[in-house]
């Protein structure tokens, strides 16, 4: 009978630098194929050990734990413990460890090493480690694990051979030996020995280290770094009105003159009306709110390029868990409100299926770029530009506000649906945290430069198409003398057949028809209400007083606070619907979505008007 040659097994988080020390260990003798029965590639190669005897290596897909909750983690758990089809229990497990992200990856080597099997520790990456001023004893951390700890560069092939030589000495001794499995820690008792062990094993550390871990340890504490992150977002809305102001009234103020100069050199036509109430009006209505999205993103990318958003989601983490999903949805949630198009795509992150789909449903609640132009119109016109405090804006806390009901709703939603539709419990999140830095003035700009692109290809474009057809529909047929060309017109008969319907919750037939076109893009709302009152009015100086004048006469404070209401629920976007199809494959979810976010924005938009009705605001 030949001997087993012997199997060895790499295991460690994702980024752990477990398939550059497979690919130095093995060379060009490895292969890959994938896991009888499911679509987890395997990576399998042969190892020399010191005496020239080969043995099977194996890169086992990164984890972190040994209760999966994917079905790579699953392949890892199942192929240590020798239930894996196809595979042969290893006898021999080298952990490998990211030197310098030390206490984090610890909290799964207690994990493996709790199983008794035999076991060596790669201490990879020692380079990146001490180049960031973190020097560590590989002797003290052998000690504390009970296992013996190799210091690796696998990129420099550094430390392979005293590895490979461990790696024997284990197998030798294994054949002797029985598992000696050691006594099971909780993952808070595994966390707590994993910050005393990085702690034993760091010999020094340089003064910038030290300070990143001060900061996370503020930042990241569960009672100091939520109010943190929340006075974050508070400066965040109040600088979105405050910044952006000049450039916006700029900005405005260019359009109008623009708008009044073409009146006064065409002759009057419906060429002139057509540049003027359709172009001008539609497209130039949406394009002043450009600065106001500049600083919404100045801000996403500093916190993006600092570090700062990993640790939010982290943050969020608890939260998320009390409405049954987990950190691993904040991440998409958090590109929500950028659009929701790739928020949804994002979720392809999440492993669990009804995390999944429940995150799905939610998304087009968290309030995208493209409601910002909408909520910036209404609060200007409505809200009093007037400070609470110092330094704090009323119409700051208003945008603020309707931040927070679309999160609260999602998460109330989300809370509904994991316990009726999406039931299941929470699954665990791990992640990894990038390391502090300060942003690039390029890398800023390049940022702003593209979402300043994407904004204005959209104006340019679809907002532009949109406010042509809306132009159009509402200036044909043509009025009878002294008659109102809105009700006249085709858009017209059409807007007063959905008022209807949208006129119990305060909504009036110049609402009702700027739904209808919002379904391509939720910032043609502007556009649409720009454009219908420029057609309606018959007075140049009203047109030129701008969209806000127009709303306040035409508008109460009760409908206005309704039509925000609408829009912090109702999914008014084709290509949120279209994205949500492709991603569920199918039309049952984007149909059930349409249907309870509409219903919700129907029921919140009556409740506030209604209620502000009863305060004497309508």
């Amino acid at each position: 009978m030949t001997r087993h040659a012997g199997v060895v097994a790499l295991v460690g988080n994702p980024n752990a630098g477990k398939s550059a020390l497979f690919n130095a260990l093995t060379g060009a003798r490895q292969k890959i194929a994938n896991y009888p029965g499911v679509t987890v590639e395997r990576k399998a190669g042969r190892m020399i050990l010191p005496s020239g005897e080969p043995v099977e290596l194996i890169d086992l897909p990164g984890t972190y734990g040994l209760a999966a909750t994917s079905p790579d983690e699953d392949v890892t758990r199942r192929v240590i413990m020798g239930e894996q089809a196809g595979q042969v229990q290893p006898d021999v497990l080298v952990i490998v460890l990211d030197a310098s992200n030390l206490e984090q990856h610890l909290v799964l080597a207690q994990e493996v090493l709790a199983l008794g099997r035999p076991t060596v520790v790669a201490l990879n990456m020692v380079d990146l480690a001490e180049r960031d001023g973190l020097v560590l004893d590989p002797a003290a951390l052998a000690v504390e694990l009970g296992a013996p700890v190799i210091a690796t560069v696998a990129v420099r092939r550094r430390g392979l051979t005293d590895l490979a030589a461990a790696v024997a000495q284990a197998r030798d001794a294994a054949a002797s030996a029985p598992p000696n499995p050691r006594p099971v820690l909780t993952m808070t008792e595994r966390r707590l020995m994993a910050r005393t062990m990085a702690r034993g094993a760091t010999l020094s550390e340089s003064s910038v280290h030290r300070l990143h871990a001060r900061i996370d340890r503020v930042l990241l504490h569960p009672w100091l770094g939520p109010p943190i992150l929340f006075a974050l977002l508070f400066v965040v809305f109040q600088a979105v009105f405050t910044w952006a102001k000049p450039v916006q009234d700029m900005l405005d103020a260019l359009f109008t003159a623009g708008s009044g100069w073409l009146r006064n050199t065409l002759a009057p036509s419906l060429a002139r009306d057509l540049l003027t109430d359709g172009v001008i009006a539609g497209v130039g209505s949406v394009v002043v709110f450009l600065p106001q999205i500049l600083v919404l993103f100045f801000f996403i990318l500093v916190m993006e390029a600092t570090g700062y958003m990993a640790r939010a989601a982290f943050l969020m983490d608890r939260m998320m868990a009390g409405v049954g999903l987990s950190g691993r949805s904040f991440i998409p949630l958090l590109s929500s409100f950028a659009c929701a198009v790739p928020g949804i795509m994002a979720t392809r992150s999440i492993t669990d299926p009804k995390d999944r789909l429940t995150t799905i449903l939610i998304a087009p609640m968290m309030t995208c770029s493209a409601r910002l132009p909408v909520y910036a119109v209404i609060i200007a016109a409505f809200i009093p530009a007037r400070q609470v405090l110092p330094g704090v804006g009323l119409q700051g806390l208003v945008l603020l506000a309707l931040y927070g009901m679309g999160i609260i709703g999602a998460m109330g939603a989300a809370l509904l649906l994991r316990r009726t539709i999406t039931r299941g419990a929470a699954s665990g999140f791990i992640m990894e945290l990038p390391k502090y830095q300060l942003p690039t003035v390029k890398d800023l700009a390049l940022g702003l430069w593209q979402r300043a692109l994407i904004f204005l290809r959209r104006a340019g474009t679809m907002i532009f198409a949109v406010a042509i057809v809306l132009w159009l529909l509402l200036n044909f047929p043509r009025a009878a003398p002294g008659k109102d060309q809105v009700d006249a017109s085709i858009a017209g008969h059409i807007a007063n057949g959905l008022a209807v319907l949208v006129q119990p919750i305060g909504f009036n037939r110049d609402i009702a028809l700027t739904l209808i076109p919002t379904m391509a893009a939720r910032e043609v709302a502007v556009s649409s209400l720009a454009t219908t009152y420029a057609v309606a009015s018959d007075d140049d100086a009203a047109r030129a007083a701008g969209l806000g004048a127009q709303l306040k006469t035409h508008w109460s404070l009760a409908t206005a606070l309704a039509f925000l209401a609408w829009f912090v629920f109702a999914p008014q976007c084709m290509s949120t619907i279209a994205v949500t199809r492709r991603e569920t494959n199918g039309w049952k979810w984007p149909a059930f979505m349409l249907g309870y976010l509409f219903g919700l924005a129907y029921v919140f938009a009556g409740a506030v008007y209604w209620i502000a009705v009863a305060a004497g605001l309508g």
